[in-house]
């Protein structure tokens, strides 16, 4: 089984960064989806790409991993750049 560990990155559309310390392994989708003929709504017949695992440190999700025999990813969170500005540069 191959599997994606991950941080779960800082939601766009809000300010906090609240659930960001939180590492997550997910595993891919091994069939495409396919439409319901009754429906129209898209799925399929794999269910483990609705499993999130979530862990408290990289360390821990590896450690889960490496426990049972899973062959994981891990994605590296980009480093954040924080642009200081003070309120005064609006008016030079």
């Amino acid at each position: 089984m191959q599997a994606r560990i991950f941080q779960r990155p800082k939601n766009a559309m809000q300010s906090g960064k609240a659930l960001t310390d939180q590492w997550i392994l997910e595993f891919p989708a091994t069939e495409p989806q396919r439409p319901d003929p009754l429906m129209g709504w898209a799925g399929s017949g794999d269910t483990r790409p609705q499993v999130q695992l979530t862990f408290p440190s990289k360390e821990a999700a590896l450690a889960y991993a490496r426990k049972h025999r899973i062959d994981a990813v891990v994605h590296e969170p980009p480093p954040r750049r924080l642009k200081l500005q003070a309120y005064a540069d609006n008016f030079r």
